[in-house]
């Protein structure tokens, strides 16, 4: 074995040997992709989502695709944490009925996850919304954020979620976003950086009350680390060096700088779904609740293995054909660290 090699496998053992001494706690997002129920609801555009609609979508496809996502779930974080993530954030659900079905599959059903959701004026009726372990985390409360522009009063999108509780015996406050999309892809970056401005007001209002606040904020950010509304108008760091008291680090730009993603699009890999974190998780208090490590859970029957998407997360439809797959992101994760007492 390579001396480099050797190098790096006593590291992570010495690194695994060491969380043995500590609790472990998982934190995860997942676009959903479309959670969608087959019944017609008239507030939302959803008619393509019913079983005379575009995607014929019927309740034996309906209830595929939640057995399908109930198993990534119960996947998730699973090597370091056998209960699985204390906190779900999810994107692209219709309502809070399709949460409480998926958390009602063979797979999830004995972890009994909680659900924290508001329905949004998105345009398109999908929300986001919070799954938790009520055994592992605590929800003492929770309240949305409006999407309002002055430039484009008429334009409506998803709310941003806070909630805010306790974990590990310590207060943690969780957001979950999933900004405008790239549609216009330019133009549409305008809407971005006003959510992430608004992202950025749910931080700066934490912190002032709290100036050792523990904040994750995590989402579908249709952006890149790099873009603009990431690296300037939320001013999340590359690196936990350049992060600053009252600050945020990017937890994902290591993978996005070794071109590794968490959807594609046209043989490009992109790296929208974030996990950010306040400067307090990265501080030096042993004893502290604190950042360990992240994670792009891209496992091998997550990926299409044939045909024109091939190697592409396998997703519900491929060109309006039923795939019966999973979606059309991969899951993102982060570890955080305690020392048991």
């Amino acid at each position: 074995m390579k001396p480099r090699l050797i190098i790096i496998l006593l590291l992570f053992l010495s690194a695994s040997v060491q969380a043995q001494r500590l609790g472990i706690y998982s934190i995860a997002f997942y676009n959903l992709e479309n959670l969608f129920s087959y019944e017609r609801d008239e507030g939302v555009f959803d008619r393509d989502f019913t079983p005379e609609g575009g995607y014929s979508w019927t309740p034996d496809k309906y209830y595929s695709k939640l057995d399908n996502l109930a198993f990534v779930i119960s996947q998730l974080g699973l090597e370091q944490c056998p209960m699985g993530p204390a906190v779900i954030g999810v994107a692209e659900v219709e309502n809070k009925r399709v949460l409480e079905d998926l958390i009602q599959r063979k797979d999830l059903v004995a972890r009994e996850y909680g659900i924290v959701h508001y329905d949004s004026p998105d345009r398109r009726g999908i929300d986001v919304a919070l799954l938790y372990l009520p055994s592992l985390f605590t929800v003492t409360s929770s309240q949305t954020y409006n999407f309002r522009m002055e430039s484009m009063p008429e334009y409506t999108t998803r709310d941003q979620l806070l909630v805010s509780g306790i974990l590990a015996d310590e207060p943690v406050h969780i957001i979950v976003c999933h900004w405008p999309s790239r549609s216009g892809r330019w133009k549409s970056s305008a809407l971005r950086e006003h959510a992430a401005s608004i992202s950025r007001h749910i931080v700066d209002s934490l912190y002032h009350a709290d100036p050792y606040v523990k904040i994750i904020m995590m989402g579908d950010l249709n952006d890149d680390p790099d873009d603009k509304s990431c690296r300037v108008v939320l001013g999340a760091r590359k690196t936990q060096e350049k992060t600053e008291n009252g600050g945020l680090f990017n937890t994902m730009w290591e993978f996005h700088d070794k071109g590794i993603g968490s959807l594609s699009y046209r043989g490009r890999w992109n790296l929208f779904d974030q996990m950010i974190v306040s400067e307090p998780l990265l501080g030096k208090d042993y004893t502290a609740l604190k950042y360990w490590r992240s994670e792009i859970f891209n496992r091998d029957f997550l990926i299409q293995k044939e045909g024109k998407y091939k190697g592409y997360p396998l997703r519900t439809f491929s060109d309006n054909a039923f795939a019966n797959g999973y979606s059309d992101h991969f899951p993102v994760l982060i570890y955080l660290l305690k020392r048991l007492e």
